[in-house]
């Protein structure tokens, strides 16, 4: 019954129809809601930018008030439910303070998720974390240096350090590069790369390359390879998804995805593959969303017989510095 339940949650999420979702207003809120979000949302956001700009003017200059500042605070409640797990629940935040004007141009982040805590790629890919990644002891805090680059023009290079929130701390160090090409139009070929050292994990590897066009005007097509290498797990993994990227309207989008996980170069194996369909919905204003994400999984650990499972997630951004209008 359970399969048949999330099979038939799958067909609804993939048949979700533009016009039955969209209203005339930016907002699926009641007004009694919005009233009792936004004065704590407007004090919350106003904290995080009115903060960032202050200490980028105290390191920086006085442009610290004209340039574009990408801080931000975003918290996150995850809801999912597997055959092979249950229910399970996990809470995020990730805060990005920027500073710009700076002489060194630094960012300083706190994330609760760090993409070196996100498990294998099949784990990634199932939106899953395992029981001992979980929790305060996977929160990072520390200092990135902003590129200086346009990626579309040359390689943007960013390096960063900090430590785990626990004790005793857990000091990382952090590369990053990304470059964006533009190739016969209208494709377009994206690459991101990361290379990471943890005292307590060791040195980690990660390169996304990621290759697409528009079909339409409300259709991506996708094709992205991962590779990933992680001491811990002294191996290397590799991905392909293809991925179709659907416009539903104003404040909704929808994708469909396929995607094949493998391991190791010597004797290379499937060790995954799955089907999901990711529904993201913008509940009021740009600061509130809604995602809903129905999976379908066929792991070697259990002979590719399929798993199914289901992820709601709740997410709000608090920030300032956005183009649109709050009560």
């Amino acid at each position: 019954m359970k399969k048949i339940c999330l099979m038939a949650l799958l067909a609804m999420a993939s048949a979700v129809n533009a016009e039955e979702i969209e209203s005339i207003d930016d907002s699926d809120l009641s007004d009694w809601t919005v009233e009792k979000l936004a004065p704590m949302h407007n004090a919350l956001s106003g904290w995080v930018t009115d903060s960032s700009r202050s200490i980028d003017g105290f390191f920086g200059s006085e442009e610290s008030l004209q340039v574009g500042n990408d801080s931000y605070l975003r918290l996150r409640q995850d809801v999912g439910w597997t055959e092979e797990d249950g229910f399970e629940a996990k809470t995020g935040a990730r805060f990005r303070l920027d500073l710009p004007t700076s002489k060194k141009r630094l960012r300083f982040i706190i994330e609760s998720d760090p993409e070196e805590s996100e498990g294998t790629l099949a784990e990634q890919g199932s939106h899953r974390l395992s029981d001992d990644r979980r929790g305060l002891g996977s929160t990072i805090m520390g200092f990135s240096k902003l590129g200086k680059n346009d990626k579309s023009e040359a390689w943007n290079l960013q390096a960063g350090a900090g430590v785990k929130v626990r004790w005793p701390p857990d000091p990382y160090v952090r590369f990053t590069g990304e470059r964006l090409w533009d190739l016969a139009s209208p494709w377009q070929l994206e690459s991101y790369n990361r290379a990471s050292w943890f005292n307590e994990e060791g040195y980690s590897i990660r390169s996304k390359w990621d290759l697409g066009r528009p079909l339409d005007h409300n259709h991506h097509l996708r094709f992205i390879t991962n590779f990933q290498w992680q001491e811990e797990v002294d191996t290397l993994e590799y991905s392909e998804s293809v991925e179709i990227n659907q416009l539903l309207g104003k404040r909704s989008v929808m994708r469909y995805a396929a995607t094949v996980v493998g391991r190791s170069a010597s004797d290379p194996r499937l060790h995954d593959y799955y089907l999901y369909s990711h529904y993201r919905r913008n509940l009021h204003r740009e600061i509130l969303f809604v995602d809903l994400i129905p999976e379908l999984h066929f792991p070697r650990e259990h002979d590719y017989d399929p798993q199914f499972g289901v992820t709601l997630r709740l997410e709000m951004l608090f920030t300032r510095d956005l183009s649109f209008r709050r009560r």
